[in-house]
Formats: C-alpha cells, sequence, structure tokens
C-alpha cells in the first residue's frame, strides 16, 4: 500500500514519544513534519523532548516546530504529575544535534500541505491550538487535507474532568474550531485509549534488555502515574497516543461508529466532547434546542492485544520482549 504522508502534532510527553517512535519506525506511515504545543509539558520541553526522540527512533532530518505555548483561551496548564517535570517520566535522554525549524509551527504545517502532492493526514496527540490557528488562518487548506484523526476526548468518562479529556479540556475552544472546519475527523478517545497496554513483565525484560532502544520504550511503558494524592503510582503499560497511529495502519481491530459530536464549552462539562449516540430523533431535536453538532467517526471499542503486537511488532521489539 502507499504511504500515508502526515504531520504529528504533538506535546511530547510519554506516550507522545511511544507515539512518535511508532510513527518513523513503520513502513507505512511517512512523516513529513512534527509541530509542537505545550500541554504535558511546557512548550520548551516538548519541542527538547521531540528532538531527543526522534534521535532514538534513527529519524531522517523531520522538520520539528515550536506553536502554541498556551491554549486560545484557558491559562498555561501542564500534566507533570502524569508525565513528569520533564515530561518523559523517568526517561533521561541526551541532547542531539537535531535544531527545532526556523519557522513556527503553523507555518510549517503550511508549507507541508501546500508543498505535498498528497492529501495530508494531520494526527493530533495534544490539545489542537496549533491545528486550530491553521486552520482559521487558512481555511483553504482543507482542499489538501485528508482527514484529521485525533487523540482526544471520549463517549463516556474524562480523566481531566468526570467527563472531559485532558487535551480537549485543555483548549476547548480549539477541538471545537477543528471539528468545525469541515474536514473528515477521527477520534481516537479515552474510550480505547484505556484499553491498549503491555504487560509488565514485557515492559520490565525491554527496560533490562540489551537493545538501547528497547530499554528506553520499556522505561516509556513502566512509567508509573499516581491516581490521587495519597495513592500509590499504578503501573499502566499504556502505548496511549500511539494506539492513534495503529488506527491509521490497522483500523480494521477498531469498532468504530459515525457520530454527531459536540465540545461544551461553559461549566463544568466545559472540554466534554458530548457524542450522541442514541438511534432515534430526541426532545431537543424535535423542540429545536439541539444546538450544532459535527460528525465525527468515534472510535467505540478496539482488539487491545493486537494492538500492542502491532506497536511491539514495529518496533521490532517482539523477540527482545519474549
Amino acid at each position: 500500500m502507499p504511504t500515508i504522508p502526515v504531520i504529528l502534532d504533538v506535546d511530547t510527553g510519554v506516550d507522545d514519544a511511544l507515539a512518535l517512535l511508532f510513527a518513523i519506525a513503520h513502513p507505512d506511515i511517512e512523516v513529513l513534519g512534527v509541530s509542537c504545543v505545550a500541554g504535558n509539558a511546557s512548550l520548551e520541553r516538548v519541542v527538547e523532548n521531540t528532538l531527543r526522540i526522534l534521535d532514538v527512533a534513527g529519524a531522517p532530518d523531520i522538520p520539528v516546530a515550536a506553536g502554541a505555548r498556551r491554549p486560545l483561551i484557558s491559562p498555561a496548564r501542564s500534566a507533570s504529575h502524569v508525565h513528569g517535570e520533564g515530561g518523559l517520566g523517568t526517561v533521561h535522554l541526551p541532547p542531539g544535534e537535531r535544531v527545532p525549524a526556523h519557522v513556527n509551527a503553523v507555518e510549517l504545517m503550511r508549507q507541508l500541505i501546500t508543498d505535498s502532492p498528497r492529501p495530508v493526514t494531520l494526527v493530533a496527540l495534544a490539545p489542537q491550538t496549533n491545528l486550530a490557528l491553521l486552520l482559521r488562518q487558512y481555511p483553504d487548506l482543507a482542499e489538501n487535507i485528508e482527514r484529521i484523526v485525533f487523540m482526544g476526548g471520549s463517549a463516556g468518562t474524562g480523566n481531566a474532568t468526570a467527563v472531559a479529556e485532558f487535551n480537549v479540556w485543555h483548549d476547548p475552544e480549539a477541538a471545537a474550531i477543528v471539528l468545525d472546519a469541515g474536514i473528515p475527523t477521527f477520534m481516537y478517545g479515552l474510550d480505547v485509549f484505556t484499553q491498549v497496554s503491555v504487560d509488565r513483565e514485557v515492559a520490565a525484560a525491554l527496560e533490562t534488555g540489551d537493545s538501547a532502544h528497547g530499554r528506553v520504550v520499556g522505561a516509556l511503558l513502566a512509567n508509573r502515574v499516581a491516581r490521587g494524592e495519597n495513592s500509590v503510582a499504578e503501573y499502566t503499560g499504556l502505548i496511549g497516543d500511539a494506539g492513534a497511529l495503529c488506527a491509521l495502519v490497522d483500523p480494521d481491530a477498531l469498532t468504530t461508529r459515525l457520530l454527531p459530536v459536540r465540545v461544551e464549552l461553559t461549566g463544568y462539562g466545559r472540554g466534554q466532547t458530548i457524542v450522541d449516540r442514541r438511534r432515534g430523533m430526541g426532545e431537543d431535536t424535535l423542540h429545536g434546542s439541539a444546538g450544532s453538532w459535527e460528525i465525527v467517526e468515534v472510535a467505540l471499542d478496539v482488539d487491545a492485544p493486537r494492538y500492542a503486537r502491532l506497536f511491539l511488532d514495529t518496533l521490532g521489539l517482539s523477540q527482545s520482549a519474549s
């Protein structure tokens, strides 16, 4: 099959790092460039983490650009309690010789989309501030965008709040703008994100193995998350954002539906992706109070072992983990 030209939009913490490693390694994905946004860590830290992970991946000279430092309206926030102060948990990588592009993320994306001979897939693994700025400034670029795949949202519970997932909650106005852009959109949300994991024993074998590459992956998988102030940090082994890249190359492992989606912008529900899974018309529609919705392909279930195998196979780590 022909390769899929993609631009990755990241806030490189632990799971973005796993996604970058997967994207570079998979033969069906052509990474044209990487745009960075503040989210899991500060913008400066995100850029540096991205450059260092690309070194680990042995990536070619892919342009990396810095974008938005904060959401469109909300104050800047980070998820250091999940990803650590440096953004990569306990992983500490030496600096390399890669440097960021001299243009900002929006300009880099504009250039790459304009110059691509084939429509580009935007893969957003972070708050969608950069994408919102791009699509508002250059709406005509939609003609050369195949679709937008975003890790974010949920058809069920949230993690940033009881109802809102972190990436959308971080900048809900940006997410709403992207949904409204008229571009085919695929949502890889918490419903599937939280299912795909690598066993603790496999991560431990990688972390202590002979492969330097595998040791980094093992340490990223082993990053432990505390669920509350007094709770014990738990092993999850989630491949996280890498699952959204798995969805690009193996969509048949997912159960999806085209559903109306909107982003809540006010009150406690701010940042919630409201997914309408009703089979018929409701009272809100009958009485003209339904409001505006966008049709989104939503991932609702996943063959989790299949994606875990795909992840390890793509990185050439299946034997190291056995």
